[in-house]
């Protein structure tokens, strides 16, 4: 029986590198048959946690309403694994996709209403540094993320070398990337 997969991407750059290693992993998944959506972060208005400690308490994870609650929740709630995808931005996640983490937060405490039943996650990200060293610190947030959540973890692609859209062509990144789709 086929997996809910939700790849969560993080660039505001469509049609980019980062788009393509989404494209290529859900494509995989797919053929793996496994059930595929995807919230590209950069394009849903979605404000930082406030630490305001209200979660729930308007019947939705967020108490401050915006795409949290009306767009990313939903499929959060449905889905099996979480994938994030993501350029790498001043040797960390790029806001965009860290937003919409924070507010996971409200699935977290005592007051959640609902918890996902996320068991599984996946890590690619890529940029323009040529070697992997310089995206050891978001690997490493992934990793503890992951297991702060205790999602058993199915993966980390990293596409080095890559920056102009189109880069990512060419260099293999994208069949690596559908193989951790079609490995799931």
């Amino acid at each position: 029986m086929g997996k809910r997969i939700l790849v969560i991407t993080g660039s505001p750059r469509k049609g980019g590198n980062s788009d393509h290693l989404a494209d290529a992993f859900t494509k995989g998944a797919q053929a793996a048959g496994h059930t595929v959506d995807r919230f590209e972060a950069a394009h849903h208005e979605i404000s930082g946690c406030k630490a305001c400690d209200t979660c729930w308490s308007k019947g939705v994870p967020c108490s401050y309403s915006d795409a949290f609650n009306t767009d990313f929740a939903p499929l959060l709630e449905q889905a099996d694994m979480l994938v994030f995808c993501m350029p790498l931005y001043f040797y960390g996640w790029p806001a965009q996709i860290k937003a919409p983490l924070d507010k996971m937060y409200a699935y977290a405490g005592e007051k959640s209403l609902r918890r996902p039943h996320l068991t599984e996650s996946a890590f690619i990200i890529c940029g323009e540094e040529k070697t992997e060293g310089p995206y050891s610190g978001a690997v490493e947030s992934y990793r503890q993320v992951s297991g702060y959540c205790g999602w058993k973890d199915r993966g980390i692609l990293v596409a080095t070398g890559v920056w102009s859209k189109g880069d990512i062509h060419g260099t293999g990144f994208l069949a690596k990337a559908e193989a951790l789709g079609q490995s799931i």
